[in-house]
């Protein structure tokens, strides 16, 4: 009887531990979804309030460049060398460049992209925003009659979705050409036959939906990224909570629209 009765006990506490958390997701998605459609409603001052954008577009873009280059050379590079590897002696290395180009442009790009300023923008507009919460200057901004939303929230929002597409496209380019570089020396793949395999399936579409992604990566990023970092509690603990917790669903909705997107635009 005893054991039996543990044995109830541990089901019970286990369930409503389980019920617990999906009950405290649950809210933070209502609460996410609340935020956001307030922050939306506070876009336009982005472009009223122009020089806090330019000023969030600079830090958010111009200062990722060196990182976004360094990065997408080597994405390049070895989406390339695994590339002619796998058609080594079966497949004429023409379609290298078509491959790299195609996965470039579709998926690795944008999806790279992301993932790197989820790292690098994310965590720092979290961290930023998260410290100005827990000193209690949002709290004064509100006394003083001035919107945070208006004032911090969405200039970080629009600069961001405006500077994920343009740090993309340049990804992509250097991306193709790291993996010229690599076609031609490491496998004497000549620069015009590596470009005529890019070109040969290139399609409008495809250069499309790559910054179709980026534009909405870059709105779960800085969406995140304001949500978390505006409702951080508890001070420096928090401030690390939250940083956290804006990187982990960050990247992981980043992957899971990634796969929804290509889904639902490559018919």
């Amino acid at each position: 009887m005893g054991i039996a009765t543990r044995s109830t006990n541990w089901v019970d506490r286990a369930l409503e531990s389980i019920g617990q958390y999906v009950r405290s997701k649950y809210t933070i998605s209502v609460d996410f979804v609340a935020f956001m459609l307030t922050l939306l409603r506070n876009c336009g001052s982005a472009f009223s309030l122009f020089h806090l954008t330019v000023e969030q577009a600079y830090a958010i873009g111009v200062t990722s460049i060196p990182l976004i280059i360094t990065t997408s050379i080597f994405t390049g590079a070895v989406t390339a060398w695994q590339m002619a590897f796998q058609f080594a002696d079966m497949i004429p290395l023409t379609f290298v460049g078509m491959a790299v180009g195609k996965s470039v442009m579709i998926e690795l790009g944008p999806l790279l992209t992301a993932m790197v300023m989820s790292g690098r923008i994310g965590a720092s507009m979290c961290s930023e925003l998260g410290t100005m919460a827990v000193t209690e200057q949002i709290d004064a901004m509100r006394i003083l009659g001035l919107n945070p939303f208006r004032f911090l929230l969405a200039p970080r929002l629009v600069a961001t979705v405006i500077m994920m597409p343009i740090l993309t496209i340049i990804s992509m380019a250097v991306a193709i050409m790291g993996g010229l570089a690599v076609s031609y020396f490491g496998k004497d793949v000549t620069a015009q036959v590596y470009f005529f395999g890019v070109r040969l399936f290139y399609n409008d579409w495809d250069l499309f939906m790559g910054l179709f992604k980026a534009g909405t990566f870059g709105f779960l990023i800085a969406g995140f990224a304001c949500f978390f970092g505006y409702n951080t509690i508890n001070g420096a603990e928090g401030v690390g909570r939250s940083t956290k917790a804006t990187v982990v669903a960050s990247m992981t909705s980043i992957l899971i629209f990634g796969f929804l997107i290509s889904k639902f635009l490559l018919l």
